[in-house]
């Protein structure tokens, strides 16, 4: 323990906020280095080839703990040696494990999994760029991968191996095991998380008891992610993991996929990362699709609830996964979804971000879908003519006014005399809106012109009213003085009526 100043010492504050950021650079320094305590440096062993078949297995475990150390690789300069060694070691250890037989022997399970927990486990680094964006950011790489990139190439060899035995594996590759391995998917560093997918993916064809821990873990990785995190790496990776999975799933569905596809893999469309792992979401709701045609319904309602409103790089994504669903849809579904589909498909194609609209109008260029209209045309062409009609007079792109002439064109030779009739009443509606609206511009002609007229009365009333106030004000007053004189007049009266009755 270090020693405490006399600052410190005073300041028992000063020393508390020390000890609490030496902690914080321990622990992030053991999460990004992981060094170990104690410099261990490593010496060559015989080749594994050169050895007697007698010894070879004893050689085989001590290659596999000479792996198992762990060196700096911040610091490129400080044992280079022994990082060197061990590179070679693992080299050939991956080339053992792929052309030999007979290796995997039960006292070797230990030591491998041993080698391979204490290489790869490890608690991630926080990421150098706080903000970091995908998209647009070089991801941090991680500084062992020399390493590190050897012991999951050793691994795959492990699991691909003929002699390799599930039986015995499964002591060490449990769901203590599985969990860690989902936590690297978050990653930074993209080759890791290849390897990771792939070595997943061995893991849920060899061990059948761990199929549903998995699934139920990325599961919850989903859901985190979506309503609490929004921030996973992997994701991506491990949607492709799960477009196999799918593709393997028995019929009829069981309720857990179904729900899993309606909870978990629709929501994840409004992830604000979307285009990171749209291509790897689309197959996996397709897959569904096909294992389920009584899916598409709901799966397409689910997309219709939750359209991007004001973000048109996830519309344009949204119809191109639309697109997808269409090319798998039954005849008979179709029918279910034709309407409130189209009506979104309309809106798009009004859209005025040209790609979206772009995006919308591509739809016609697809055979089946074409087909499908065809077929339903007197339900899809009410609903889609009067944005084609309106977008072919008043966009502003002129390429997307060309592709509408041509969708035009070719629903009008899939039912004329429907697109005659719709016509004929748009052009009525048109006319009825500009008397409407002309008449509501009569009207507030006419509203202008009563308050003007009432404004120039008030000016002009103003001084005569006035004259009146001032006539009135004089009428008052000699109404006023008219009553004194009266009031004075009654009093000398009664006087004089008073005087009179005593003289008698």
């Amino acid at each position: 323990m270090s020693a405490i100043t006399a600052a410190e010492k005073v300041d028992g504050f000063t020393r508390k906020s020390m000890r609490k950021a030496q902690k914080l650079k321990k622990s992030q320094g053991s999460s990004q280095f992981r060094t170990q305590s104690t410099c261990v440096e490593l010496s060559p062993l015989p080749q594994l080839k050169d050895a007697p078949s007698t010894e070879q297995q004893e050689l085989f475990a001590q290659k596999l703990q000479q792996c198992a150390v762990l060196f700096d690789f911040m610091d490129s300069v400080i044992d280079l040696k022994s990082k060197e060694i061990k590179r070679a070691t693992l080299t050939e250890l991956v080339d053992y494990v792929s052309t030999n037989r007979g290796v995997l022997t039960e006292q070797a399970y230990p030591d491998i999994a041993h080698m391979i927990c204490t290489n790869i486990f490890r608690t991630l680094p926080p990421s150098d760029n706080p903000d970091f964006d995908p998209e647009e950011d070089e991801p941090t790489l991680e500084a062992s991968w020399p390493h590190i990139q050897l012991v999951y190439e050793f691994m795959l060899r492990f699991l691909e191996n003929p002699d390799f035995q599930p039986s015995i594996a499964k002591r060490y590759i449990d769901q203590k095991f599985v969990l860690q391995l989902l936590e690297l998917f978050d990653s930074e560093d993209p080759r890791e998380r290849d390897f990771l997918k792939t070595v997943l993916h061995r893991i849920y064809g060899k061990f059948l008891g761990l199929r549903a821990f998995i699934r139920k873990q990325i599961n919850n990785i989903f859901l985190r992610f979506i309503y609490e995190t929004e921030h996973f790496n992997g994701v991506a990776e491990l949607l492709e993991i799960l477009g196999s999975i799918i593709n393997g799933f028995a019929l009829p569905l069981k309720a857990e996929h179904k729900q899993f596809l309606m909870k978990v893999l629709i929501p994840l469309h409004t992830a604000k990362g979307l285009a990171l792992f749209h291509a790897q979401l689309a197959y996996c709701v397709v897959q569904f699709m096909e294992k389920d045609p009584t899916l598409t319904e709901p799966v397409l309602r689910g997309l219709l609830k939750f359209w991007p409103k004001t973000c048109s790089q996830k519309e344009v994504m949204y119809l191109g996964e639309i697109e997808e669903i269409l090319d798998v849809i039954e005849p008979t579904q179709f029918k279910k979804v034709e309407e409130p589909l189209f009506k979104q498909i309309s809106r798009c194609v009004a859209n005025p971000h040209f790609q979206v609209a772009e995006r919308a109008l591509y739809f016609w260029n697809n055979e089946y879908i074409l087909s499908l209209i065809e077929e339903n045309i007197d339900k899809v062409l009410p609903i889609m003519f009067g944005s084609l009609y309106r977008i072919s007079k008043e966009h502003w792109n002129p390429t997307i006014v060309a592709l509408v002439y041509n969708v035009l064109k070719s629903l009008m030779e899939m039912n004329s005399t429907l697109f005659d009739e719709l016509t004929a009443s748009y052009k009525a509606e048109r006319q009825r809106e500009k008397k409407k609206e002309q008449e509501r511009e009569e009207l507030w002609k006419q509203l202008d012109e009563l308050r003007l007229r009432e404004t120039q009365n008030n000016s002009h009333g103003a001084p005569n009213a006035q004259n009146n106030n001032n006539n009135n004000a004089n009428a008052n007053h000699h109404d006023k003085n008219t009553a004194t004189v009266a009031a004075h007049d009654g009093i000398g009266t009664a006087t004089e009526q008073g005087t009179a009755m005593e003289t008698k």
